[in-house]
């Protein structure tokens, strides 16, 4: 394996990758919009620091302006919002045999599949906690989930090959032949997650919290609703158990599922969502309309009302836009729609 594995994001995903391939041996390029976290990475080194492992290792890293030459795997880890623009710089750089995995939440993969074809296009579902904290520096706050496979549900060579590479930094990495239940399962997790940022608290406090335990039932149980429709099984990982959330599922079930998501992020270091981070801290624009609007989108065709997600979808840009505050009574604004 000489050719680098090509990542396009050194951000919390594509960096903790970058760095625990290269410290194994395996050739990357990495590529970032950002200057500084560029140079770090290239020069004195990327830091992955938290409970997980803590070591620095230097990365070769460029601009998109410098990159050069063809790949034949191209892993995809930016923002949602961010992987039309994103294509568009990398298709170039993509052998005619080569594909795209996408290491990001949501559907990203019909996005990639548009622009380089479905048959260089491969799915992945990651759910360990990490956040950029600054250029050259990555906390990697927990482990989780990590799962690859072929959007047609098959098993190929580079399936195989992918999976391997995934070994090296997550051992209990999953080959699957039905990548599309984890994508979905991680939607209906995700709108939950979405839901927490609304206030600033932790995801521990917000799933603990029998007061706001309607609402997120409520947000999971439109998007497995969704998922039927759709003709997936989504699958369960970390404490998120999708047949808790299905159509005539009770709320024992649901709230039990509450409970294991408490627990699971009571034991990280990364205590806030990315979207709690976007808001918060970086002031900048969350994945909201590419995650949970493209689930509501996708329910709509299928005549499926999903008031609690498109309410969730405009609560959060109010907060983008400065028009409301993170607060526990923002997230009630979810609960006044059950109402």
């Amino acid at each position: 394996m000489t050719e680098p594995v090509l990542i396009w994001g050194a951000g919390a995903i594509g960096g903790i990758l970058g760095a625990y391939w290269a410290r194994a041996g395996v050739p990357v390029l990495m590529v970032d919009i950002v200057p500084e976290h560029v140079t770090a990475c290239a020069t004195t080194g990327l830091s992955i620091e938290g409970p997980v492992e803590t070591f620095t290792q230097v990365v070769p890293c460029v601009t998109p302006e410098q990159l050069q030459g063809t790949y034949s795997r191209i892993v995809l880890a930016v923002k949602a919002q961010a992987s039309e623009a994103a294509l568009e710089q990398l298709k170039p750089h993509l052998t005619a045999d080569g594909y795209v995995l996408s290491a990001q939440n949501g559907l990203n993969e019909h996005t990639i599949a548009r622009h380089v074809g479905p048959e260089r296009t491969m799915g992945a579902f990651v759910n360990y906690g990490a956040d950029w904290i600054g250029a050259g520096r990555i906390l990697f706050g927990n482990r989780g989930a990590v799962v690859v496979g072929e959007i047609d549900n098959s098993i190929r060579p580079r399936t195989q090959e992918m999976f391997e590479l995934l070994q090296i930094f997550e051992p209990d990495a999953v080959l699957s032949d039905d990548i599309w239940a984890y994508l979905w399962g991680k939607l209906g997790y995700g709108a939950m997650l979405f839901a927490t940022a609304l206030t600033p608290d932790s995801m521990t406090e917000n799933f603990a919290d029998p007061a706001r335990g309607p609402a997120l039932m409520g947000l999971a149980r439109e998007v497995m609703q969704t998922a039927v429709a759709e003709g997936v099984d989504p699958k369960p990982f970390n404490g998120f158990e999708p047949a808790a959330f299905m159509p005539g599922a009770g709320d024992a079930a649901a709230l039990k599922s509450l409970s294991d998501l408490a627990d699971f992020n009571s034991k990280t270091a990364k205590t806030h969502t990315g979207i709690y981070r976007d808001l918060a801290v970086r002031k900048r624009k969350t994945e909201v309309d590419p995650q949970v609007g493209a689930v509501a989108e996708i329910a709509a065709k299928h005549g499926i009302d999903t008031p609690l997600l498109r309410r969730l979808v405009e609560l959060i840009h109010d907060i983008e836009d400065g028009r409301r505050e993170m607060s526990q009574e923002t997230f009630h604004e979810l609960t006044k729609v059950l109402a």
